[in-house]
């Protein structure tokens, strides 16, 4: 597989340090609200990646982590006149269940907290400080970046440049060295902050040694990928890179990966433009599966436009390969296993689909293009509905199913259909079945009138040509 390293600005072939196996590690939120749009792509973008390296064989260790101290859940905090803990923890589960509507693999994703790990957090800084790569100021800490090697690598910045912005900024008491240098540890400041102890007294850390604390714990030294949006790569993912390999004298990550940002209606996202939105008011209209798929209709790396006629839109193609999958399951119900094996007509067919597969793959390994790999679902879809039909093997019918889920399942775009209670389906089947004879009898305006029903009731029926029908409940 090839991806496109932000540290060299080019598309490199990946090779990960162990054979089979590959750490990476993801910035997650900062948990002080509702995420939004723009947070939802790192998310499906980089758990895409994950599904497929896991379909290609590799063992993936996966960290994305919840930043659950940070100035914005402590403002939080004290203007609801509750703990900080009481902010993240709220969050964290909103966060959870936006993330399982996303179809985000949470099962394998391990999770760490940003409080969970202040004593290794502490002792990565006074290991600074001893080989001083960081100095204290009346207790704050800061990390002197004339130390770091090359600063700038990786967002292609230049130190004298960065010192010439940042000099006009307003700074922690005028304390640091350089106006570029960065906190690593703040001292305390208000009566209710939360804060930890230290050599140098009470405090908390800041929001880049965190990141570095909790992947060096959980994946080591050296990264094989380290990813997030593209609003991450300075200051964030350089002062980590700064930090970290001043630390450990190795490289943080071998790959970068970046997500490029979402704009909405063609401007950028913002809430005092009034064009901010949440996943959480999304779903009060959208299945967020909707959301998935329109974000892997795009390049990864490319800005993309959000708008209620694209979702849309994204909506009508994802119900025609939904469909598609149904119409097979329909099939399936109605063959009979196993009375005959493959034809020879159905093998010559089963090459046509490996060649799908194949092309899936190839497009796949180029910098994981989901656009193009979207192209040959619907490929499968056309293939599906042409060959396979009542008068198929049972066999071939099966295999073209379980291939067709298979591919869906690595994008994380199937949508199952929602199960129906025993009542609701005896109900169904005699309204499609006078739908059926109305039709027969052309009485369309009776089979029209059906079919509304059957939508009021959150029962959307599409009619295919073999005379089966599909049915998903909304």
């Amino acid at each position: 597989m090839k991806i496109h390293n932000t540290l060299t600005g080019k598309k490199e072939e990946f090779i990960p340090q162990q054979k089979n196996e590959i750490k990476m590690y993801v910035c997650g939120p900062t948990v002080y609200d509702y995420i939004h749009i723009g947070n939802a792509r790192p998310l499906v973008v980089f758990d895409t990646f994950r599904r497929y390296m896991t379909y290609r064989g590799y063992n993936v260790k996966f960290v994305q982590n919840f930043t659950d101290v940070d100035d914005k859940i402590i403002n939080k905090a004290i203007d609801q006149n509750i703990t900080y803990k009481e902010v993240s923890e709220k969050f964290i589960k909103a966060y959870e269940e936006d993330a399982k509507d996303l179809n985000i693999d949470e099962e394998h994703t391990i999770h760490p907290k940003a409080t969970e790990l202040m004593d290794e957090m502490i002792d990565f800084i006074d290991e600074l400080i001893k080989k001083e790569d960081a100095y204290v100021v009346d207790g704050n800490v800061y990390f002197d970046v004339s130390k770091a090697d090359k600063y700038g690598k990786l967002s292609k910045k230049n130190l004298d440049d960065l010192i010439i912005g940042a000099s006009g900024r307003v700074d922690e008491d005028g304390e640091k060295k350089s106006p570029a240098d960065f906190a690593l540890w703040k001292k305390v400041k208000k009566e209710k902050e939360p804060s930890w102890h230290t050599p140098r007294g009470y405090g908390r850390p800041g929001w880049h040694i965190e990141c570095s604390t909790m992947s060096r714990n959980i994946l080591g030294d050296t990264l094989d990928i380290h990813a997030g949006g593209e609003d991450l790569k300075f200051p964030h993912h350089e002062n980590e890179i700064a930090q970290s390999e001043a630390l450990t004298g190795k490289p943080l990550a071998n790959y970068w990966m970046h997500n490029g940002m979402i704009q909405v209606n063609g401007e950028k996202m913002s809430k005092s433009l009034g064009n901010f939105f949440t996943l959480k008011d999304i779903k009060k209209e959208y299945d967020l599966i909707i959301i998935r798929f329109w974000l892997l209709n795009a390049n990864y790396r490319l800005p993309i436009n959000f708008s209620r006629e694209i979702i849309e839109q994204s909506k009508s193609s994802l119900e025609r390969l939904n469909n598609s999958v149904f119409r097979l399951e329909d099939i399936l119900k109605k063959l009979k296993e196993n009375e005959n094996g493959l034809s020879d007509d159905e093998k010559e067919k089963l090459e046509k689909l490996n060649s799908f597969e194949k092309k899936f793959i190839e497009v796949m390994d180029d910098d994981l293009n989901t656009a193009d790999a979207i192209t040959v679902l619907f490929e499968i879809s056309k293939f599906a509905n042409t060959e396979v039909t009542l008068q198929s093997s049972y066999e071939f019918a099966k295999i073209v199913y379980n291939k067709f889920i298979e591919l869906e399942n690595v994008l994380g775009i199937l949508n199952k259909k929602k199960e129906l209670s025993k009542e609701e389906n005896l109900i169904i089947e005699k309204l499609v079945a006078e739908r059926i004879e109305a039709k027969k009898n052309k009485n369309y305006e009776k089979a029209d009138e059906i079919r509304k029903k059957l939508s009021e009731m959150g029962v959307v029926l599409k009619d295919n040509r073999d005379g089966t029908s599909s049915r998903e409940k909304k």
